[in-house]
């Protein structure tokens, strides 16, 4: 049997009957979660059961695409993206023969996108649009500028067999223009929301593109389900109320450190390949948990390098914030530094000096005051990378109903929209 993501609040400063208080609540908020009955929640069960037919087709599309294409796009905003780039850019490995993968749509610079055109100009290219609506600006934007590079480069007809949809099932605009020039297209499930649908098609055609395996994804997704849904005396699928898991101990322990007045959540990681990873805990905890005027503010720091700009704050700054520490125990790859480092370096393996700095630093912080969790990932593999999919996105639903707030919707972002609309109106 293989490890589980190890979660220690050892160095929290939470006292256990804080966490105690919590306990009888969560079983609660548990069985909201997996009722079926809540807006958004159908990524819950998804790993328990998914459609092997759905799986069969993405497999299928994805070995097709890696055979057609030297260039794969991805154009996607937030939830759309996010969660196949973390997946790309922590486990993608060179010599596997998948296309080269870039990013549109991700934002409004002109600059970034005429780039991304030149770096593709004599290379066999295909786009991947992600957007349930099809109306989002900015792989709106995007996508029309790269569906006119297709069409310049091969015509019309041989356009639309390069272009993969990922979409609402049966309306919005981008559905429409499926079904007029038949792209091949997956659904965007309608119970699933955009920045919890990383184990659906959204992340997992992208994330298959690039060699990944996603059935191992999904069996390590469906270790944390299983471990979360698990009862005494029950059957598989049943939320318990008499244990807390480690995803709904992290939620009590978050909502407590909230009511001790830290308002911000440094997430901090050792192994660049996180950086995507962080970017998505961001969106996955901002966005649901950032209303009513609560929430707390995740941040992301890459050590050790930003110990460097931001460690004097984290040390002897302002107390607002607590750390999540990402910590990865068995990189893939290693190095022994040479003798020329010196007495105190020389012979030791890169990792083992960066598992000395995560644990100097934890004791550091610790000896400061601040607010510790640390995550332990056994190794950045498709298997763990699914249980920290799962993981995070169940202890986010349970800190937001325990916030208070709907952990499934986002009205704040649409202000942003109109206000752009209106200004666009005027020119």
């Amino acid at each position: 049997m293989k490890e589980m993501l190890r979660l220690d609040l050892s160095r929290s400063q939470l006292e256990p009957r804080a966490l105690d208080a919590c306990k009888e609540e969560l079983g609660i908020l548990k069985k909201r979660l997996w009722s079926g009955e809540e807006a958004f929640t159908g990524w819950v069960r998804l790993p328990l059961a998914y459609d092997r037919n759905e799986l069969k087709k993405i497999l299928s599309t994805a070995e097709k695409i890696r055979k057609q294409c030297q260039v794969f796009i991805v154009i996607g905003i937030g939830g759309s993206y996010l969660g196949a780039r973390a997946a790309i850019s922590a486990l993608a490995a060179g010599g596997n023969a998948a296309p080269e993968i870039f990013y549109a749509g991700q934002n409004l610079s002109g600059t970034y996108h005429k780039e991304l055109i030149k770096k593709i100009r004599e290379k066999e290219f295909c786009l991947c649009v992600i957007s349930k609506s099809g109306t989002t600006t900015e792989p709106s934007v995007a996508f029309s500028i790269l569906k006119d590079e297709l069409y310049q480069r091969y015509g019309r007809e041989e356009a639309a067999k390069r272009i993969y949809a990922i979409t609402d099932s049966e309306k919005g605009v981008l559905r429409q223009e499926v079904n007029r020039e038949g792209y091949e297209s997956f659904a965007v499930p309608d119970d699933i929301g955009g920045r919890y649908s990383v184990l659906t098609a959204v992340g997992l055609l992208p994330i298959a593109v690039a060699g990944i395996d996603i059935e191992e994804m999904l069996l390590g997704a469906e270790s944390v389900a299983s471990q979360v849904s698990a009862a005494k005396g029950e059957g598989r699928g049943t939320p318990g109320t008499d244990q807390t898991d480690d995803a709904a101990l992290l939620a009590a322990a978050r909502a407590s450190l909230l009511k001790r007045g830290t308002t911000v959540e440094v997430f901090e990681y050792y192994e660049p390949g996180l950086q995507y990873f962080a970017e998505w805990l961001k969106q996955l905890f901002g966005e649901s948990e950032g209303k009513d005027g609560k929430g707390i503010f995740p941040a992301a720091l890459q050590f050790s390098t930003d110990l460097h700009s931001m460690g004097q704050f984290l040390q002897d700054g302002n107390r607002i914030f607590f750390e999540t520490v990402l910590n990865v125990l068995n990189p893939p790859e290693d190095l022994i530094v040479p003798e020329s480092a010196g007495e105190l370096l020389a012979g030791r393996s890169m990792n083992a000096i960066n598992q000395a700095a995560v644990q100097g630093v934890i004791a550091a912080h610790e000896t400061a005051g601040i607010s510790i969790i640390k995550l332990d990932i056994p190794e950045l593999t498709p298997y763990y990378f699914g249980q920290m999919i799962y993981f995070f996105e169940t202890s986010c639903a349970l800190s937001g109903y325990l916030m208070g707030v709907n952990p499934f919707d986002q009205p704040g972002v649409e202000s942003y929209k109109s206000e752009m609309r209106k200004v666009l109106q005027k020119k």
